[in-house]
C-alpha cells in the first residue's frame, strides 16, 4: 500500500500545476483552489497503488471537475469578487494579456473573454494540449472522447481563437473615463449617452442572491440602467479582480457591485453582485471607509 505520507509530498509537489490547469480553465483562482482540493480528497479515496500515472491522473480529475463547473448553470453566481481601490494613478500593467496571465494565478479579462467564447469541452481540450502540452490520449480520457474527437475539439478552438479579434485591455484612464461617463450618464437617465457606451451584443449579469437576471444587448441594458439613477448617485470606482468597476453605497453598506468589460472602447459586459450574504464575505473596506 502506497504510504500516505508520499502520497500527499506527491500530491503537492503537483498541486502548482494543477491549479494553474484550473485557474486557466476556470478563471478563478478561488474555484480553481477547490477544484484541486477535491482532487486530493478523491486521491484519498482511491487505491493510489493501482495508478499508473500520477500526473496522469490528477490532471483527468481536475479536467473533469473543471468542465462539470464549467457546465453548472450556477458557475456565474460563484465566481470570486477580489476588490481594492481604484487610484487616481494606477501602477503599471502589461498591455499583454498572455503574459499577464503567465506572471498571475488567473487569466486576465481579455484572454478570459476569448476563451469564454469556446464551448466547455473545446476550452479543456485547447488548454490542456496548447497550454500545458497534455498528449491528446490523456485529454480524451478527461473527456470521455476518442482521441480523434479530442484532437478536433482543440482544433475547433484554435480556429475560433485565431478568428476572434484580439481584445486589448484598455488604459486605465480611458476605462476610468468610460466608467465616470456611465455614472453620470445613469444618474442623469441620458439614454442615448448610456446606449453609445455600450456595445450592441453587450451582455448584464446580475446574481441577486435569491434570482439572477440575465440581459442581452444595448437597448435592455440601457432601459434597466435609467432605473437605477439612486444607486449611480451613490457609487464610486474601484477595480474588481483588476477589472474596472462601481460599488454602490447606500446607509454606509455597500448594496453591490458591478464590474465592467471593456473592448474596443465600449463596454461589452457587465457583471453585477447584489447578493447580500456574498457581499458579507467580501473585503469592501476600502469603500465603506471613512
Amino acid at each position: 500500500m502506497t504510504d500516505q505520507g508520499i502520497l500527499a509530498r506527491r500530491f503537492e509537489k503537483a498541486r502548482p500545476r494543477l491549479v494553474a490547469i484550473a485557474s486557466r480553465l476556470l478563471s478563478s483562482t478561488a474555484d480553481a483552489e477547490d477544484v484541486v482540493q477535491e482532487a486530493w480528497l478523491r486521491l484519498e479515496r482511491t487505491d493510489a497503488d493501482g495508478i499508473e500515472n500520477l500526473d496522469a491522473w490528477l490532471t483527468t480529475v481536475v479536467s473533469r471537475l473543471s468542465l462539470d463547473a464549467l457546465r453548472a448553470p450556477r458557475r456565474a453566481r460563484e465566481q470570486s469578487w477580489h476588490v481594492e481601490p481604484w487610484l487616481d494613478e494606477p501602477s503599471a500593467i502589461t498591455d499583454d494579456p498572455v503574459e499577464e496571465a503567465e506572471r498571475s494565478d488567473h487569466l486576465s479579462v481579455a484572454l478570459f473573454v476569448v476563451l469564454e467564447t469556446l464551448s466547455p469541452a473545446e476550452r479543456v481540450a485547447f488548454v490542456l494540449h496548447d497550454v500545458f502540452g497534455c498528449p491528446f490520449e490523456e485529454i480524451a480520457v478527461a473527456l470521455d472522447r476518442s482521441v480523434d474527437a479530442a484532437r478536433q475539439l482543440a482544433s475547433r478552438a484554435r480556429r475560433r481563437l485565431q478568428g476572434a479579434p484580439a481584445p486589448l485591455r484598455p488604459r486605465p484612464e480611458h476605462a476610468r473615463e468610460l466608467v465616470n461617463a456611465w455614472l453620470v450618464a445613469a444618474q442623469q437617465g441620458d439614454f442615448k449617452a448610456l446606449l453609445g457606451l455600450l456595445d450592441d451584443g453587450a451582455v448584464l449579469r446580475a446574481d441577486y442572491g435569491t434570482n439572477t437576471q440575465t440581459l442581452q444587448g444595448a437597448q435592455a441594458i440601457t432601459e434597466q440602467a435609467v432605473l437605477s439613477a439612486r444607486l449611480a448617485a451613490h457609487s464610486t470606482p474601484i477595480l474588481i479582480d483588476q477589472r474596472p468597476g462601481v460599488a454602490a453605497v447606500l446607509n454606509g453598506r455597500v448594496v453591490s457591485i458591478m464590474a465592467f468589460t471593456i473592448l474596443h472602447g465600449r463596454i461589452a459586459r457587465l457583471d453585477v453582485l447584489a447578493d447580500a450574504a456574498r457581499l458579507k464575505h467580501l473585503d469592501l473596506s476600502i469603500v465603506t471607509h471613512d
